[in-house]
């Protein structure tokens, strides 16, 4: 499954592209999302998810493939499990970030999408809608960022030659991060089976989270 993604952030394609790879900084901007530890080039993170008085959490991992900091354009693969056993997602996700003027750009963001077990029962027109609305409160969120954050105060997120045996950090969560409400994002309909893919959504709909 193919899906297409584009948003605008009111900042150069320069910083855009400091802010857009500092995952640390960026990742509460993900609806639900949060980032737990990173073992070299592989990020651990989590989905708190709510269904009606239902809370549950979901693993995922994403990892760098390519990233060329000169043109903007790097691509990642992520992947997500249900820890009930009702399904698996994972995605591949090319994002390219463009100038639009002297002060704004454009990130696109293709996805291919992969579902298996229970959940790849629903449609790309269901995903599509979702990804679609998380999309929305993401950029919401990341302008937030931009604004009350200087972009000077990013740092710098160019890749490292990954070493022999990567150390694992802990990321210190310095508060409670409030989950991603389901039934008003997806629909009550389709919201309680959908909940496996969210993981891998999440990722997708943000796909311009380029892992250092």
């Amino acid at each position: 499954m193919d899906l297409h993604h584009e948003f605008t952030v009111p900042v150069p394609a320069a910083d855009a592209w400091k802010i857009l790879t500092d995952l640390e900084r960026l990742a509460p901007c993900l609806p639900g999302a949060q980032l737990t530890e990173i073992e070299g080039d592989i990020y651990r993170g989590q989905v708190k998810i709510k269904v009606g008085p239902i809370l549950a959490q979901f693993k995922g991992q994403a990892s760098f493939v390519s990233r060329d900091d000169a043109n903007f354009l790097a691509s990642l693969t992520a992947e997500g499990r249900d820890t009930g056993g009702k399904g698996n997602a994972a995605a591949t996700i090319t994002a390219r970030l463009e100038p639009v003027s002297a002060s704004s750009a454009k990130c696109t963001v293709d996805t291919q999408l992969n579902i298996s077990g229970k959940v790849a029962q629903f449609g790309r027109g269901a995903l599509a809608d979702v990804s679609d609305k998380l999309l929305l409160q993401f950029v919401d969120n990341l302008n937030t960022l931009i604004a009350s954050q200087p972009v000077d105060s990013a740092p710098d997120t160019a890749p490292t030659a990954p070493s022999a045996t990567p150390s694992v950090r802990k990321i210190e969560q310095t508060q409670e991060v409030a989950p991603l409400n389901l039934l008003d994002t997806a629909g009550s309909t389709i919201a309680k089976r959908l909940v496996p893919v969210l993981v891998v959504i999440a990722a997708v709909v943000a796909g311009i989270v380029i892992f250092r």
